[in-house]
């Protein structure tokens, strides 16, 4: 299985409204609820992939009780009609179609989601969108994570040595919540390194800055996230630079450009066959779920990043944010352009 940690979940709440307008109240004709946070995302698309998956972090509060409840019907969200979207045909949370591939035959099997998270005495934070349907654009407002207790930390550590010893790849994804330690991510890389678990890492700022320092095998930051750590605004240059910091390989994410791999193996880019207009939100999540699904099953970096580059732009795709739209995936696929590129020195 493939274990992912979020240790800052929370509920996503979607709203959808006509038109947003600032100082007007708002009549929402959609309403989405679902477990969120980037591990956990990450996890809802590796399940749709096929992939059996567990999901460990904290929940706590009335939130984090709707969390598990969303988890235990596999990681949908729930979805509400109560304007203008009721003639609408339901849609799978998890694989962005009525359960068909888009050809009318049945979409993949879906692999297993499985609930590890921490009880904590705190509330599991709530995120909330608001989705403009004139424009498409979207409106985020994050809330801060519960305080976690040192007590809740160390249970949280010894869940997390448990889950390794079945674990054939883990993802460390996301923010700290309040209470964690900075340096949680690194002693988390060397839990993982010491157990033999290929660990990939993605998490921004400090938190990036000392766990890079632990030796992940992959690290995932987006360009913005490669320039602070690295102080270089050059990909390619910012990659390699991160590699010597301690990452194994580092796949960035250069939003509409695609992705730059730096590896041991070789480095290459990789880029959709077209631009994507929609909802960029999860796609770096879905494009997590792309790299560590290939990952197990020991494909080549240059497949792994067109399956990376493809469902990220089919999230982009997608009805709803942090979903991805299946037949957008399988159509795109065979269409990612991967080329080697020099490796900075």
């Amino acid at each position: 299985m493939i274990l992912t940690v979020t240790l800052n979940a929370a509920l996503d709440i979607t709203y959808r409204v006509p038109r947003l307008r600032r100082h007007a109240s708002h009549r929402v004709t959609d309403v989405v609820e679902r477990p969120g946070g980037k591990g956990l995302n990450v996890a809802r698309v590796l399940a749709a992939l096929g992939h059996d998956t567990v999901v460990t972090g904290f929940a706590g509060g009335i939130t984090g009780e709707a969390l598990r409840a969303h988890l235990r019907n596999g990681g949908n969200g729930e979805i509400e009609t109560p304007g203008a979207g009721a003639d609408r045909p339901a849609t799978d949370a998890v694989n962005g179609t009525n359960g068909t591939n888009g050809t009318g035959r049945p979409a993949a099997a879906r692999g297993t989601l499985t609930d590890a998270l921490v009880p904590i005495a705190g509330t599991t934070r709530r995120t909330i969108g608001v989705v403009d349907a004139a424009t498409g654009d979207t409106t985020q407002l994050n809330e801060a994570g519960p305080t976690i207790t040192p007590a809740e930390w160390a249970a949280f550590t010894g869940t997390f040595a448990t889950l390794l010893a079945d674990a054939s790849a883990v993802a460390l994804c996301g923010s700290l919540p309040p209470g964690v330690p900075v340096g949680a991510y690194a002693g988390l890389v060397r839990q993982a390194r010491a157990a033999g678990v290929p660990v990939l890492l993605d998490t921004s700022g400090e938190p990036l800055h000392r766990g890079i320092a632990a030796r992940p095998d992959l690290v995932k930051p987006n360009a913005a996230e490669l320039a602070e750590l690295t102080g270089s605004t050059e990909p390619l240059r910012a990659a390699g630079d991160a590699r010597r910091r301690g990452a194994g390989a580092v796949v960035a994410s250069l939003g509409a450009e695609g992705m730059l791999a730096v590896t041991p193996e070789g480095a290459w880019r990789a880029a959709p066959p077209q631009r994507i207009a929609g909802n960029p939100t999860g796609a770096g999540d879905s494009a997590v779920a792309g790299l560590l699904s290939a990952w197990a099953e020991d494909l080549p970096w240059p497949d792994r990043l067109a399956r990376a580059v493809a469902l990220s732009a089919a999230t982009v795709q997608a009805p709803t944010a942090g979903d991805f739209d299946r037949p957008t995936y399988e159509r795109l696929l065979p269409l990612v352009e991967v080329a080697p590129t020099a490796a900075d020195a």
